[in-house]
């Protein structure tokens, strides 16, 4: 590849690798859709019903009605489309400390007094006070220490509405939700996905976020602030690659 065309790939690469930070260059960052994504697909398409309960027979054998919009029905979301409330309420403390300490002390010697009566002929041709009574001594030792302390103190209180995206063949459903607030070009993001019971939501049509198998909750954001806390996106690119 001739030097031409490689300097121009690598120029779109970065062009589009720094798409999402060129969104709010001189003004505030863009909203995500709301409408393309699997929620608003869940709330558009909804699930079939798996039993077709008859008004007549209910009306008939209660004064009151079974129905979700009854005074004492059941609201709580149990359906493809519905939407509940999830509760996150992270208040968690870790402290781990190590310490190591070893040492070792080794000695070793060998000495060949007679051997055939060739020491003795090898001590008369060295320098004085010099034999072969010791001719190996080996003394060693070691000793190595280590310390180490991890302190982690995470608190994040939130709320977000979820939408079922799916009822599973066990009755599990999976959800996902999405909030986006934006303060000035500030743009913050709040993303919530995973599989709860319906035996877990709440009468108020919330749970928390600890009966939320495989959660994945994601606070975060993008703007102008956001940017001047990260590096370069060269600076990235040259700290992945470079050995040193």
């Amino acid at each position: 590849m001739t030097p031409r065309p490689l300097f121009v790939l690598t120029a779109l690469a970065l062009v589009l690798s720094g798409c999402g930070r060129m969104d709010h260059i001189g003004r505030a960052p863009t909203f995500s859709p709301a409408n393309d994504d699997a929620q608003h697909d869940a709330m558009v398409y909804a699930s079939l019903p798996r039993t077709l309960p008859s008004r007549d027979s209910i009306a008939r054998a209660s004064l009151w009605d079974g129905g979700r919009q009854s005074l004492l029905g059941d609201r709580r979301a149990t359906n493809r489309g519905d939407i509940m409330t999830v509760v996150i309420e992270i208040d968690e403390k870790a402290e781990i400390s190590n310490s190591t300490d070893r040492s070792r002390s080794g000695s070793e010697s060998l000495g060949i007094p007679d051997l055939f009566g060739f020491p003795e002929r090898i001590n008369q041709g060295i320098t004085d006070g010099a034999s072969l009574d010791t001719a190996v001594g080996i003394d060693s030792s070691s000793q190595s220490k280590g310390t180490g302390t991890v302190k982690r103190n995470e608190k994040l209180t939130l709320r977000v509405a979820a939408t079922i995206t799916e009822v599973l063949p066990n009755g599990v459903l999976a959800i996902e939700g999405s909030q986006e607030v934006r303060v000035n070009f500030e743009l913050r993001e709040l993303l919530v996905s995973g599989f709860v019971r319906p035996a877990d939501i709440s009468r108020q049509n919330e749970i928390t976020y600890d009966k939320v198998a495989s959660a994945r909750i994601s606070y975060g954001g993008r703007g102008q602030i956001s940017d001047m806390q990260q590096p370069r996106i060269g600076q990235q690119v040259l700290d992945s690659v470079l050995p040193f």
